[in-house]
């Protein structure tokens, strides 16, 4: 079996989108694609909007939480998506030169759960199939 890819989401507080397209393109992409999620400015707790939207399409949310971007520096990363503006404008500079791609989404942070659910369906609509084009899966 092949290496699996490393995909990084990036955000800015790393507590709603990002999280959510993390445990999105572990699932989906389960066995090809290991997937993390970083902020460069990472908020003390993943949103329980996320992580109620996740359960509720039955998405595990084990082992997630916010990270700064310093603690996966060091990872293999094979593709990075940013998924707001502000991470694209201060993304960082990796130790080996890897592809970027800019995905934007709505942030539902503080809006109901129908907020976080509409985020979530659209991640999986839009990011899952772009990564796999993008990695060649």
């Amino acid at each position: 079996m092949s290496e699996l890819k490393t995909v990084l989401v990036l955000c800015t507080g790393n507590s709603c989108r990002s999280q959510m397209a993390e445990a999105i393109l572990n699932h989906e992409l389960a066995g090809q694609v290991r997937a993390l999620s970083a902020g460069t400015v990472p908020q003390p707790k993943v949103a329980d909007g996320a992580i109620a939207a996740l359960k509720e399409a039955g998405l595990p949310t084990d082992g997630l939480y916010p990270k700064t971007i310093d603690a996966v520096m060091d990872e293999r990363i094979d593709l990075v998506v940013t998924v707001c503006d502000n991470a694209k404008e201060s993304c960082p500079i990796f130790p080996r030169p890897v592809p970027r791609m800019h995905m934007p989404f709505h942030d539902p942070h503080g809006e109901a759960l129908e907020s976080f659910i509409l985020v979530r369906d659209e991640i999986r609509a839009t990011l899952v199939p772009v990564v796999r084009t993008a990695l060649e899966l």
